[in-house]
Parts: C-alpha cells; structure tokens; sequence
C-alpha cells in the first residue's frame, strides 16, 4: 500500500468519526424518507425576537414584593424641561424622547440627565416629608475608592496645571504692562518733543521782539497763563529793538528791493563822497624815507642782543 492510499484511508475514518450519526441511524433516516440521494445542506431560518409581554408581566408579579416606597425608591418620571431651550427660545423637545438621536452622545446624555434631574425634584420633597435625611452628617467618613498613591498623582497633575495657568496669567501680565510701558515712554518722548519745540518757538519769538516775557527760561510750558490754558501770543507794542533797527536801515525796510543800488543821474554826477586815497588804497599809510617805523630786527641781530645780556 502506497502513502497516498493510506493517508486517503486515514482520512475517511477521521471523517466517519467526526460525523454526528453513525451509519445506521443514517440508513434508518434515508428509509424513512429524510434523507434524500445528493447533496443535503440544512437550512437554518432565522431566529425570531419575541415580545412576550404577558410572560413578562408573570415573571414581575413572581418576584415583585408589596413593599414600602422608602423600601423600593422607584421612581417613573419623563425628563426635566431642558432650560437650554427656554434660554434660546427654541420649542422644548417631547418628553418622550422621540426627537432624541441615540447616536449623538451630548443629546443622550442630557436626556439622561433631565430625566435624573426630574426624579430627584420627585424625591426629595417625598424624602423630606418622610424625614428622611438626604445630605451627608459632618462627621461622615468613607473609604475611598481610589489609593492614596492614585489620588497622589491627581493632585500632582492639578498642581502643575494650576501653576501652568498661573504662569500663563503673569506673562500675560508682564507682556500687557511692557506695553503700556511702551505707550507711555512715547507719549513721554513726544511731550518732551512738543516743549522743546514751543520753547524753541517762544526764544525765536524773543529774539525777534514779538514778545519781551522770559517765561520759557523757568522750565514751564511755553504759551500757558496760569490757569494752564493756552494764551495768545504776546506781541511787543513797543516797536522794534535796536537790532532790528540797525538792521533796516543797512538793508531797509519793505518796499522795493530790486534795483535799489543801481546808478543814476544825479548819483553819478554826486561826487561829495568821493575821496582819493581810499579810492587808490593809499588810506592809512605814512609816506617818508626812513621806510616803516617800529621794524622789527632781523633774526641774527636777535641773537646777538640776547648774547650781550
């Protein structure tokens, strides 16, 4: 017997042992009509949700107990009108919960927690009635529920996450104060620019005879009275100084300026002023033999008087 043969018989007993029926129930079955020659797959319908509300209810009624309400704490109520709908003026949702999408976490868990709120509105005032306590004693203690090394590591993580904020918080500061710090140094530099421009204004004025006050001098803003509003410029009614006079009479005053110092008849045949040595360039000097007075000796002669002392 080859390899192959014993390994196909090998298989077919594996085979005849995994089957479920043996060969005689097989045999009987396909007498009695069940089995039929070819190919059998079973058919497996499927399986059918039943709503037994009958059998539901007798299965309530076998473990349900006539017992006391502070016994039971059961509580049937639809939810608490959502507050967040009467803020925005929206129409309130059914208190059924059909509007509610069980797919949209935030929808779900608010229905949820209406539905809390209501049953605790429900129940406190029949707790109270009861005198049935509802807050914790002072003297209250309870294991927790998480280690101390656990609640450890929260506080550690609160911490850092305060200090962060807090750290945010001054930066934030110090960068608002830098600012205003900025703003402030540039109104300075600007008012400071300002003075020096007024006072710069009011020496040019002084020096013109617009005005005869030394008030700039004292370090006070130029242009104020003493109620510190701005005063009107104060014009000399003296009349000009005496700069300002030489001044207009060597180059005159209004008028025409163009033209002035040219020639005319009666200029040119005017010969009053003329005068000959200042003409020739001989104003000044004295004409005689013994040449310039007061010569300074030569550099050797000098020397030699400086030898003889």
């Amino acid at each position: 017997m080859s390899d192959v043969e014993e390994e196909s018989q090998m298989g077919a007993e594996s085979e005849e042992e995994d089957s479920e029926l043996s060969d005689g129930e097989l045999q009987e079955a396909f007498s009695k009509g069940l089995i039929k020659p070819g190919m059998n797959v079973p058919l497996e319908e499927p399986k059918k949700a039943q709503n037994d509300v009958e059998g539901l209810k007798k299965c309530l009624a076998e473990f349900k107990r006539n017992m006391a309400w502070v016994e039971r704490l059961d509580l049937t109520t639809p939810p608490a009108a959502n507050v967040l709908d009467k803020v925005a003026g929206r129409a309130e949702t059914s208190q059924d919960g059909d509007e509610i999408n069980a797919d949209d976490d935030f929808q779900r868990e608010m229905y949820f927690y209406r539905q809390a709120q209501a049953s605790v509105l429900k129940a406190l005032p029949k707790l109270r009635k009861l005198q049935i306590h509802t807050k914790r004693p002072d003297d209250y203690f309870a294991e927790m529920a998480k280690s101390d090394q656990h609640m450890q590591k929260i506080r550690k993580k609160l911490i850092q996450k305060q200090m962060a904020m807090e750290k945010s918080e001054k930066a934030k500061k110090l960068r608002e104060q830098r600012k205003y710090g900025k703003k402030v140094q540039v109104e300075v530099l600007q008012k400071r620019q300002k003075e020096k421009k007024s006072m710069m204004t009011a020496v040019k004025k002084y020096q013109k005879g617009m005005t005869d006050k030394l008030d700039f001098l004292e370090g006070d803003a130029v242009g104020k009275n003493a109620a510190g509003a701005p005063s009107k410029p104060h014009v000399n009614k003296k009349g000009p100084n005496s700069k300002r006079k030489y001044k207009d009479s060597k180059f005159g005053f209004g008028g025409k300026k163009k033209g002035s110092k040219w020639n005319t008849k009666e200029s040119h045949n005017d010969v009053s002023g003329f005068r000959a040595k200042v003409a020739h360039g001989k104003a000044g000097k004295k004409f005689s033999k013994g040449g310039k007075k007061n010569k300074r000796p030569g550099k050797e002669a000098r020397r030699k008087m400086k030898s003889r002392k």
